[in-house]
Protein backbone atom coordinates (compact mmCIF):
# COMPACT_ATOMS: atom_id res chain seq x y z
CA UNK A 1 0.00 0.00 0.00
CA UNK A 2 1.67 3.29 -1.07
CA UNK A 3 -0.84 5.96 0.02
CA UNK A 4 -0.29 9.76 0.23
CA UNK A 5 -2.35 11.84 2.54
CA UNK A 6 -2.14 15.69 2.81
CA UNK A 7 -4.85 17.25 5.00
CA UNK A 8 -5.24 21.40 4.32
CA UNK A 9 -5.35 23.81 6.80
CA UNK A 10 -9.01 23.86 6.52
CA UNK A 11 -9.31 19.91 7.51
CA UNK A 12 -10.44 18.89 4.28
CA UNK A 13 -8.30 15.19 3.66
CA UNK A 14 -6.87 14.18 0.26
CA UNK A 15 -5.86 10.44 -0.70
CA UNK A 16 -3.91 9.48 -3.60
CA UNK A 17 -2.34 5.93 -4.31
CA UNK A 18 -0.07 5.62 -7.69
CA UNK A 19 -0.80 2.62 -9.35
CA UNK A 20 2.31 1.49 -11.75
CA UNK A 21 1.46 0.81 -15.30
CA UNK A 22 -2.02 1.80 -14.96
CA UNK A 23 -3.33 4.51 -17.61
CA UNK A 24 -6.32 5.51 -16.25
CA UNK A 25 -7.48 6.92 -12.49
CA UNK A 26 -10.71 6.62 -10.60
CA UNK A 27 -11.09 9.56 -8.39
CA UNK A 28 -13.76 11.29 -6.57
CA UNK A 29 -15.03 13.48 -3.90
CA UNK A 30 -16.62 11.60 -0.61
CA UNK A 31 -19.01 13.63 1.90
CA UNK A 32 -19.17 12.12 5.73
CA UNK A 33 -22.69 12.96 5.29
CA UNK A 34 -26.13 11.51 4.39
CA UNK A 35 -29.60 11.01 4.93
CA UNK A 36 -29.00 10.49 8.35
CA UNK A 37 -27.48 14.05 8.49
CA UNK A 38 -31.19 15.20 7.79
CA UNK A 39 -33.84 17.09 10.25
CA UNK A 40 -36.99 15.93 10.40
CA UNK A 41 -38.38 18.00 7.45
CA UNK A 42 -35.90 17.13 5.53
CA UNK A 43 -36.24 13.45 4.24
CA UNK A 44 -34.76 12.80 0.87
CA UNK A 45 -32.88 16.05 0.71
CA UNK A 46 -29.55 14.31 0.60
CA UNK A 47 -30.12 12.29 -2.21
CA UNK A 48 -31.77 15.25 -4.00
CA UNK A 49 -28.78 17.54 -3.73
CA UNK A 50 -27.18 14.38 -4.89
CA UNK A 51 -28.91 14.78 -7.84
CA UNK A 52 -28.94 18.37 -8.33
CA UNK A 53 -25.27 18.65 -8.52
CA UNK A 54 -24.80 17.14 -12.69
CA UNK A 55 -27.76 20.11 -13.17
CA UNK A 56 -25.42 22.90 -14.05
CA UNK A 57 -22.69 25.56 -12.30
CA UNK A 58 -21.98 28.96 -13.19
CA UNK A 59 -19.54 27.41 -15.71
CA UNK A 60 -21.15 24.17 -17.00
CA UNK A 61 -24.59 23.54 -17.74
CA UNK A 62 -25.89 20.05 -17.36
CA UNK A 63 -25.59 19.07 -21.18
CA UNK A 64 -21.81 20.12 -21.25
CA UNK A 65 -20.99 18.35 -17.24
CA UNK A 66 -22.38 15.40 -19.22
CA UNK A 67 -20.59 15.90 -22.68
CA UNK A 68 -17.20 17.12 -21.71
CA UNK A 69 -16.46 14.09 -19.39
CA UNK A 70 -17.73 11.60 -22.52
CA UNK A 71 -16.08 13.62 -24.34
CA UNK A 72 -12.18 11.78 -23.31
CA UNK A 73 -14.24 8.44 -22.78
CA UNK A 74 -14.83 9.14 -18.68
CA UNK A 75 -17.21 8.17 -17.00
CA UNK A 76 -18.73 10.61 -13.53
CA UNK A 77 -21.44 9.21 -11.31
CA UNK A 78 -22.28 9.88 -7.67
CA UNK A 79 -24.23 8.36 -4.78
CA UNK A 80 -25.62 8.70 -1.63
CA UNK A 81 -26.07 6.30 1.32
CA UNK A 82 -26.96 6.68 5.25
CA UNK A 83 -24.17 8.29 6.28
CA UNK A 84 -21.90 9.50 2.99
CA UNK A 85 -22.24 10.76 -0.42
CA UNK A 86 -19.61 10.47 -3.17
CA UNK A 87 -19.08 12.10 -6.58
CA UNK A 88 -16.73 9.95 -8.67
CA UNK A 89 -15.63 9.98 -11.99
CA UNK A 90 -12.93 7.41 -13.92
CA UNK A 91 -10.69 8.69 -16.53
CA UNK A 92 -7.39 8.52 -18.92
CA UNK A 93 -4.35 9.54 -17.50
CA UNK A 94 -4.12 12.81 -19.30
CA UNK A 95 -8.00 13.68 -17.77
CA UNK A 96 -7.75 13.59 -14.46
CA UNK A 97 -7.43 17.51 -14.04
CA UNK A 98 -10.63 17.46 -16.11
CA UNK A 99 -12.27 15.61 -13.52
CA UNK A 100 -10.79 17.15 -10.90
CA UNK A 101 -12.37 20.10 -12.03
CA UNK A 102 -15.35 19.02 -13.22
CA UNK A 103 -16.11 17.22 -9.57
CA UNK A 104 -14.75 20.52 -7.75
CA UNK A 105 -17.09 22.97 -9.96
CA UNK A 106 -20.58 20.91 -9.13
CA UNK A 107 -19.86 20.59 -5.61
CA UNK A 108 -18.91 24.31 -5.26
CA UNK A 109 -20.93 26.07 -7.65
CA UNK A 110 -23.85 24.43 -8.46
CA UNK A 111 -26.98 27.03 -9.10
CA UNK A 112 -30.23 24.29 -8.13
CA UNK A 113 -31.81 25.95 -10.90
CA UNK A 114 -35.81 26.28 -10.06
CA UNK A 115 -36.58 24.51 -13.17
CA UNK A 116 -33.82 21.92 -13.10
CA UNK A 117 -35.10 20.99 -9.87
CA UNK A 118 -38.67 20.81 -10.55
CA UNK A 119 -37.68 17.92 -13.56
CA UNK A 120 -35.38 16.40 -11.03
CA UNK A 121 -37.85 16.15 -8.22
CA UNK A 122 -39.97 14.39 -11.10
CA UNK A 123 -37.15 12.10 -11.69
CA UNK A 124 -37.07 10.99 -8.43
CA UNK A 125 -40.44 10.28 -7.89
CA UNK A 126 -40.33 8.09 -10.47
CA UNK A 127 -37.01 6.50 -8.81
CA UNK A 128 -39.86 6.26 -5.61
CA UNK A 129 -42.19 4.36 -7.77
CA UNK A 130 -39.71 2.01 -9.19
CA UNK A 131 -38.32 0.74 -6.05
CA UNK A 132 -42.16 0.32 -4.75
CA UNK A 133 -42.72 -1.71 -7.62
CA UNK A 134 -39.41 -3.80 -6.79
CA UNK A 135 -40.14 -5.83 -3.34
CA UNK A 136 -36.29 -7.29 -3.07
CA UNK A 137 -35.11 -3.80 -3.13
CA UNK A 138 -38.30 -2.33 -1.26
CA UNK A 139 -38.13 -5.07 1.44
CA UNK A 140 -34.85 -4.05 2.70
CA UNK A 141 -35.85 0.23 3.54
CA UNK A 142 -38.79 -1.44 5.77
CA UNK A 143 -36.10 -3.69 7.26
CA UNK A 144 -34.29 -0.69 8.33
CA UNK A 145 -37.20 1.03 9.43
CA UNK A 146 -38.40 -1.83 11.42
CA UNK A 147 -34.76 -1.79 12.83
CA UNK A 148 -34.77 1.80 13.90
CA UNK A 149 -38.49 2.53 14.85
CA UNK A 150 -39.63 6.42 14.24
CA UNK A 151 -35.37 7.41 13.77
CA UNK A 152 -34.03 9.64 11.00
CA UNK A 153 -31.43 6.49 10.52
CA UNK A 154 -34.58 4.38 9.55
CA UNK A 155 -35.82 6.18 6.78
CA UNK A 156 -35.32 5.28 3.26
CA UNK A 157 -32.85 7.35 1.61
CA UNK A 158 -34.82 8.40 -1.63
CA UNK A 159 -37.67 10.46 1.00
CA UNK A 160 -41.51 10.60 0.64
CA UNK A 161 -43.56 12.21 -2.31
CA UNK A 162 -44.64 14.74 -0.28
CA UNK A 163 -41.17 15.76 1.40
CA UNK A 164 -39.42 15.84 -2.54
CA UNK A 165 -42.28 17.60 -3.44
CA UNK A 166 -41.71 20.65 -0.92
CA UNK A 167 -38.24 21.07 -1.53
CA UNK A 168 -36.83 24.67 -2.90
CA UNK A 169 -33.13 25.57 -3.43
CA UNK A 170 -33.12 27.48 -0.63
CA UNK A 171 -33.28 24.10 1.42
CA UNK A 172 -30.98 22.42 -0.90
CA UNK A 173 -28.25 25.28 0.21
CA UNK A 174 -29.24 25.09 3.94
CA UNK A 175 -28.77 21.18 3.80
CA UNK A 176 -25.07 21.85 2.01
CA UNK A 177 -23.53 24.57 4.18
CA UNK A 178 -24.37 22.64 7.03
CA UNK A 179 -23.03 19.41 5.85
CA UNK A 180 -20.58 20.05 3.19
CA UNK A 181 -18.18 21.44 5.21
CA UNK A 182 -14.13 20.64 4.63
CA UNK A 183 -13.45 18.29 7.80
CA UNK A 184 -16.08 16.05 6.33
CA UNK A 185 -14.43 15.55 3.13
CA UNK A 186 -12.21 13.31 1.78
CA UNK A 187 -10.57 13.34 -1.71
CA UNK A 188 -9.26 10.22 -3.10
CA UNK A 189 -7.99 9.30 -6.02
CA UNK A 190 -5.91 5.96 -7.23
CA UNK A 191 -4.35 4.55 -10.19
CA UNK A 192 -2.39 6.95 -12.76
CA UNK A 193 -2.39 10.20 -10.61
CA UNK A 194 0.52 12.28 -9.21
CA UNK A 195 -0.31 13.25 -5.70
CA UNK A 196 1.37 17.10 -5.82
CA UNK A 197 -1.16 17.30 -8.83
CA UNK A 198 -4.28 16.17 -7.21
CA UNK A 199 -3.14 18.33 -4.40
CA UNK A 200 -2.80 21.42 -6.04
CA UNK A 201 -5.83 21.32 -7.94
CA UNK A 202 -8.06 20.79 -5.06
CA UNK A 203 -6.15 23.31 -2.45
CA UNK A 204 -6.84 26.07 -5.30
CA UNK A 205 -10.64 24.90 -5.37
CA UNK A 206 -11.25 24.54 -1.66
CA UNK A 207 -8.68 25.77 0.31
CA UNK A 208 -10.37 29.06 0.91
CA UNK A 209 -13.57 27.09 2.32
CA UNK A 210 -13.57 28.36 5.72
CA UNK A 211 -12.86 25.30 8.20
CA UNK A 212 -15.96 24.41 10.01
CA UNK A 213 -17.21 25.52 13.36
CA UNK A 214 -17.64 22.14 16.03
CA UNK A 215 -21.56 23.12 16.28
CA UNK A 216 -22.09 23.33 12.62
CA UNK A 217 -20.02 20.46 12.19
CA UNK A 218 -22.17 17.93 14.83
CA UNK A 219 -24.43 15.58 12.96
CA UNK A 220 -28.11 16.22 12.97
CA UNK A 221 -29.26 13.15 14.11
CA UNK A 222 -29.20 11.38 17.72
CA UNK A 223 -27.24 8.26 18.34
CA UNK A 224 -28.82 5.10 16.71
CA UNK A 225 -30.97 2.97 19.02
CA UNK A 226 -31.48 -0.43 17.63
CA UNK A 227 -35.24 -1.09 18.52
CA UNK A 228 -36.11 -4.07 16.11
CA UNK A 229 -39.59 -4.36 15.33
CA UNK A 230 -42.12 -6.07 12.36
CA UNK A 231 -43.37 -5.11 8.94
CA UNK A 232 -45.35 -6.91 7.15
CA UNK A 233 -47.19 -6.20 3.53
CA UNK A 234 -49.28 -9.21 1.54
CA UNK A 235 -49.43 -8.43 -2.07
CA UNK A 236 -50.15 -10.89 -4.68
CA UNK A 237 -46.95 -11.95 -6.01
CA UNK A 238 -45.44 -14.98 -7.18
CA UNK A 239 -43.01 -15.38 -3.93
CA UNK A 240 -42.32 -13.57 -0.81
CA UNK A 241 -39.17 -11.32 0.33
CA UNK A 242 -38.05 -11.71 3.88
CA UNK A 243 -35.31 -10.36 5.93
CA UNK A 244 -35.09 -11.35 9.87
CA UNK A 245 -32.54 -9.56 11.37
CA UNK A 246 -30.69 -8.32 14.23
CA UNK A 247 -28.68 -5.88 16.43
CA UNK A 248 -25.26 -5.92 14.58
CA UNK A 249 -21.84 -3.89 15.50
CA UNK A 250 -20.78 -0.25 14.43
CA UNK A 251 -17.27 0.15 12.16
CA UNK A 252 -15.04 0.75 15.23
CA UNK A 253 -16.52 -2.05 17.91
CA UNK A 254 -13.75 -4.89 18.01
CA UNK A 255 -16.55 -7.42 16.62
CA UNK A 256 -16.86 -5.46 13.56
CA UNK A 257 -14.70 -7.81 11.65
CA UNK A 258 -15.54 -11.08 13.35
CA UNK A 259 -19.21 -9.76 12.16
CA UNK A 260 -18.41 -9.78 8.52
CA UNK A 261 -16.90 -13.45 8.99
CA UNK A 262 -19.80 -14.92 10.69
CA UNK A 263 -22.15 -13.32 8.15
CA UNK A 264 -20.50 -15.02 4.91
CA UNK A 265 -20.15 -18.24 7.32
CA UNK A 266 -24.00 -18.32 7.04
CA UNK A 267 -24.55 -16.75 4.10
CA UNK A 268 -21.59 -15.70 2.03
CA UNK A 269 -21.74 -17.97 -0.95
CA UNK A 270 -22.73 -21.53 -1.96
CA UNK A 271 -20.57 -23.26 0.50
CA UNK A 272 -22.23 -21.11 3.26
CA UNK A 273 -25.12 -23.08 5.93
CA UNK A 274 -27.57 -21.22 4.96
CA UNK A 275 -27.36 -21.89 1.38
CA UNK A 276 -26.82 -25.25 1.88
CA UNK A 277 -29.03 -26.29 4.30
CA UNK A 278 -32.16 -24.47 2.68
CA UNK A 279 -31.81 -23.88 -0.82
CA UNK A 280 -29.77 -27.10 -1.71
CA UNK A 281 -30.51 -29.66 0.91
CA UNK A 282 -34.26 -28.58 1.75
CA UNK A 283 -35.06 -26.70 -1.39
CA UNK A 284 -37.36 -24.07 0.30
CA UNK A 285 -35.95 -21.02 -1.71
CA UNK A 286 -34.43 -20.21 -4.26
CA UNK A 287 -32.06 -17.30 -2.85
CA UNK A 288 -30.85 -16.82 1.13
CA UNK A 289 -27.59 -15.05 1.71
CA UNK A 290 -26.38 -13.43 4.87
CA UNK A 291 -25.30 -9.67 5.41
CA UNK A 292 -23.91 -7.23 8.35
CA UNK A 293 -24.42 -3.58 7.61
CA UNK A 294 -22.52 -1.11 10.10
CA UNK A 295 -22.86 2.29 10.60
CA UNK A 296 -21.06 5.10 12.99
CA UNK A 297 -22.91 4.12 16.13
CA UNK A 298 -24.63 0.64 15.76
CA UNK A 299 -25.20 -2.13 13.14
CA UNK A 300 -27.53 -4.83 11.76
CA UNK A 301 -26.86 -8.40 10.74
CA UNK A 302 -29.32 -10.12 8.85
CA UNK A 303 -30.42 -13.02 6.62
CA UNK A 304 -32.58 -12.25 3.42
CA UNK A 305 -34.45 -14.96 1.90
CA UNK A 306 -36.88 -15.22 -1.34
CA UNK A 307 -39.44 -18.14 -1.58
CA UNK A 308 -43.30 -19.44 -2.31
CA UNK A 309 -45.85 -19.59 -0.27
CA UNK A 310 -46.34 -22.68 0.52
CA UNK A 311 -42.51 -22.96 1.81
CA UNK A 312 -42.79 -19.57 3.67
CA UNK A 313 -44.37 -21.62 7.00
CA UNK A 314 -41.04 -23.90 7.06
CA UNK A 315 -38.23 -21.64 5.54
CA UNK A 316 -38.33 -19.10 8.86
CA UNK A 317 -38.19 -21.82 11.72
CA UNK A 318 -35.01 -23.20 9.31
CA UNK A 319 -33.50 -20.14 9.73
CA UNK A 320 -33.74 -19.80 12.73
CA UNK A 321 -32.44 -22.92 13.97
CA UNK A 322 -29.51 -22.25 11.80
CA UNK A 323 -28.46 -19.18 14.02
CA UNK A 324 -28.83 -21.41 17.06
CA UNK A 325 -26.43 -24.08 15.57
CA UNK A 326 -23.95 -21.35 14.66
CA UNK A 327 -23.84 -20.11 18.20
CA UNK A 328 -23.62 -24.18 19.54
CA UNK A 329 -20.09 -24.08 17.78
CA UNK A 330 -18.33 -23.51 14.46
CA UNK A 331 -15.91 -25.22 12.56
CA UNK A 332 -12.07 -23.94 11.81
CA UNK A 333 -12.57 -25.46 7.73
CA UNK A 334 -15.60 -22.91 7.89
CA UNK A 335 -13.43 -20.37 9.26
CA UNK A 336 -10.39 -20.91 7.43
CA UNK A 337 -12.79 -20.71 4.14
CA UNK A 338 -14.26 -17.74 4.98
CA UNK A 339 -10.97 -15.76 5.51
CA UNK A 340 -10.16 -17.28 2.50
CA UNK A 341 -13.18 -15.16 0.77
CA UNK A 342 -12.61 -11.83 2.44
CA UNK A 343 -8.99 -12.21 1.92
CA UNK A 344 -9.60 -12.80 -1.89
CA UNK A 345 -11.98 -10.01 -2.04
CA UNK A 346 -9.99 -7.51 -0.47
CA UNK A 347 -6.71 -7.82 -2.37
CA UNK A 348 -8.72 -8.02 -5.79
CA UNK A 349 -10.50 -5.04 -4.97
CA UNK A 350 -7.38 -3.35 -4.80
CA UNK A 351 -6.26 -3.88 -8.76
CA UNK A 352 -9.47 -1.53 -8.98
CA UNK A 353 -8.69 1.74 -8.72
CA UNK A 354 -11.93 2.63 -8.38
CA UNK A 355 -12.53 0.31 -5.42
CA UNK A 356 -9.09 1.14 -3.86
CA UNK A 357 -10.20 4.91 -3.91
CA UNK A 358 -13.57 4.04 -2.47
CA UNK A 359 -12.04 2.33 0.56
CA UNK A 360 -9.47 4.61 1.58
CA UNK A 361 -12.05 7.74 1.56
CA UNK A 362 -14.22 5.41 3.48
CA UNK A 363 -11.24 4.72 5.92
CA UNK A 364 -10.30 7.85 6.47
CA UNK A 365 -13.74 9.12 7.43
CA UNK A 366 -14.61 6.51 9.69
CA UNK A 367 -10.76 5.25 10.89
CA UNK A 368 -9.29 8.08 10.44
CA UNK A 369 -6.33 6.69 8.55
CA UNK A 370 -6.14 4.17 5.77
CA UNK A 371 -5.78 0.15 7.33
CA UNK A 372 -2.75 -1.64 5.61
CA UNK A 373 -3.06 -4.71 4.45
CA UNK A 374 -0.88 -6.83 7.10
CA UNK A 375 -2.98 -4.91 9.62
CA UNK A 376 -6.35 -6.23 7.86
CA UNK A 377 -5.19 -9.98 7.79
CA UNK A 378 -4.10 -10.25 11.09
CA UNK A 379 -6.82 -8.77 12.34
CA UNK A 380 -8.75 -11.67 10.03
CA UNK A 381 -5.94 -14.35 11.55
CA UNK A 382 -7.10 -13.45 15.57
CA UNK A 383 -10.98 -14.74 14.63
CA UNK A 384 -11.69 -17.54 16.24
CA UNK A 385 -14.12 -20.29 16.00
CA UNK A 386 -14.84 -19.99 19.55
CA UNK A 387 -15.31 -16.44 19.22
CA UNK A 388 -17.26 -16.61 16.37
CA UNK A 389 -19.60 -19.47 18.21
CA UNK A 390 -20.00 -16.52 21.20
CA UNK A 391 -20.61 -13.78 18.68
CA UNK A 392 -23.60 -16.15 17.22
CA UNK A 393 -25.19 -16.73 20.29
CA UNK A 394 -24.78 -12.48 21.59
CA UNK A 395 -26.10 -11.47 18.08
CA UNK A 396 -28.93 -13.89 17.69
CA UNK A 397 -30.02 -14.17 21.20
CA UNK A 398 -29.29 -10.90 22.78
CA UNK A 399 -31.64 -8.70 20.98
CA UNK A 400 -35.04 -8.32 19.48
CA UNK A 401 -35.25 -9.61 16.00
CA UNK A 402 -36.07 -7.46 13.42
CA UNK A 403 -38.45 -9.22 10.42
CA UNK A 404 -39.66 -7.32 7.30
CA UNK A 405 -41.59 -9.05 4.69
CA UNK A 406 -43.45 -8.42 1.38
CA UNK A 407 -45.44 -10.80 -0.90
CA UNK A 408 -47.88 -13.88 0.17
CA UNK A 409 -46.47 -13.91 3.84
CA UNK A 410 -49.52 -14.96 5.38
CA UNK A 411 -48.14 -17.91 6.47
CA UNK A 412 -44.70 -16.23 8.20
CA UNK A 413 -44.81 -17.19 11.61
CA UNK A 414 -45.58 -14.23 14.04
CA UNK A 415 -41.82 -12.52 15.04
CA UNK A 416 -43.35 -13.89 18.61
CA UNK A 417 -42.91 -17.13 17.97
CA UNK A 418 -39.61 -16.90 16.20
CA UNK A 419 -38.06 -15.16 19.02
CA UNK A 420 -39.84 -17.54 21.55
CA UNK A 421 -38.25 -20.38 19.38
CA UNK A 422 -34.42 -18.61 19.81
CA UNK A 423 -35.19 -18.58 22.86
CA UNK A 424 -35.50 -22.23 23.40
CA UNK A 425 -39.58 -21.49 24.35
CA UNK A 426 -40.87 -23.15 21.24
CA UNK A 427 -42.58 -26.73 21.99
CA UNK A 428 -40.42 -29.34 20.51
CA UNK A 429 -40.84 -30.51 17.29
CA UNK A 430 -43.97 -28.14 17.20
CA UNK A 431 -44.84 -25.82 13.90
CA UNK A 432 -44.67 -21.97 14.84
CA UNK A 433 -48.18 -20.47 14.83
CA UNK A 434 -48.54 -18.01 11.45
CA UNK A 435 -49.65 -14.66 11.36
CA UNK A 436 -52.77 -15.89 9.40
Amino acid sequence: MNVEITRLSNGLTIATEHMPKLESAALGIWVKTGARDETGGEHGIAHLLEHMAFKGTAQRSARRIAEEIEDVGGELNASTSVETTAYYARVMRDDVPLALDILSDIILDSQYDEGELEREKHVILQELGAAEDTPDDIVFDHFQAAAYTGQIIGRPILGTRQSIASFSREDIRGYLNRNYTPDRIVVSAAGAVSHAEVVARIEAAFGSLPAAQVAAAATTGDLASYTGGDFREERDLADAQIVLGFEGRPYYARDFYASQVLSIILGGGMSSRLFQEIRESRGLCYAVSAFHWSFADSGIFGIHAATGEEELAELAPVIVDELMRAAEGITEKEVNRARAQMRSSLLMSQESPASRAAQVARQLMFNGAPIENGELLDRLAAISADRLADLAGRTFLGSRPTLAAIGPVGRLPTIDALTDRLRGDAPAGGRLASSR
